[in-house]
């Protein structure tokens, strides 16, 4: 008996968990289907469609916008912030977990600091910074200003993972003749594999909703992010076009979760591990 109430508390809370994480794709999957007026009236059951489907929301959402535009764009600018993020957070780690000493530590600490700061209090000076650069309503502005958040968390975040991993593979890679670099390039880039893939998932999630910068410096709607451009081309107004809001949402939103499920485990490996050191 007491077998049979833990294997049923175990999946009415695993059911329960899956409900919580499923019921807002089944909503913005309802709401894309639903037609204007059964979505607006108050008497219809808001979890069903009461008056069958119709494709009227996604027609506004690919004939009457350009959201396929907005998801160009950001997957142009994710792939471009990620490249940049990895490539000057790898070694900024690396130099910090290994090679800095003591003050490696409150140095990471320092970095990670920086990311804490609200964008509402940054985007003032990086606005004059871009401004300065003749990047305005240009999608290079925010390849310029997001590695300024996505930089300092990744590399304190792979500075804990690096310290996870033991120095004595390096010792004996160094003592095989490999020099410094080839030691890291050859044993210790490949260890750290799971951390570096939870720095790319982490950089491109934060790139594809980011608000703040995208709305303060990009105008022309050709140019803006999904994050964006689907907030100012479809909410006229005090008019809110909830069935092309949910379905664009919803078609942003699956590529975003096969991401994180397909490297499930390589992310928690990453997150895990890291954590074993802090």
């Amino acid at each position: 008996m007491k077998k049979f109430f833990s294997k049923t508390y175990f999946y009415g809370a695993l059911s329960m968990f899956i409900i919580f994480s499923a019921g807002p794709f089944y909503i913005m999957l309802i709401t894309m289907f639903k037609k204007s007026h059964d979505l607006f009236n108050p008497l219809n059951n808001p979890f069903w469609l009461n008056e069958g489907p119709t494709l009227e929301h996604l027609d506004l959402l690919f004939n009457q916008t350009l959201y396929v535009r907005f998801l160009l764009n950001t997957v142009l600018v994710g792939i471009a912030v990620v490249v940049i993020t990895v490539l000057l957070a790898v070694p900024a780690a690396i130099s910090l977990a290994r090679l800095a000493g003591r003050w490696g530590e409150n140095v990471g600490i320092g970095i990670f600091l920086t990311y804490l700061v609200p964008p509402t209090l940054l985007f003032i000076p990086l606005s004059r910074i871009v401004s300065f650069l003749g990047l305005q309503n240009s999608l290079w502005s925010l390849v310029l200003v997001y590695p300024t958040f996505t930089v300092p968390f990744c590399t304190w975040l792979l500075m804990s993972f690096f310290k996870s991993i033991p120095k004595d593979i390096e010792e004996q890679a160094l003592v095989d003749g490999c020099s410094r670099v080839g030691a890291m390039a050859r044993v210790l880039l490949p260890l750290s594999v799971p951390g570096i893939i939870t720095v790319v998932v982490f950089s491109f999630t934060l790139v594809a909703h980011e608000y703040i910068y995208a709305l303060s410096f990009i105008q022309d709607s050709a140019k803006k992010t999904i994050g964006i451009g689907m907030t100012t081309e479809l909410v006229r107004g005090d008019v809110f076009y909830w069935g092309a809001l949910m379905g664009g949402a919803l078609i942003a939103s699956i590529p975003v979760a096969l991401l994180y499920t397909l490297f499930l485990d390589r992310i928690i490996s990453g997150m895990s591990m890291g954590a074993a050191k802090r």
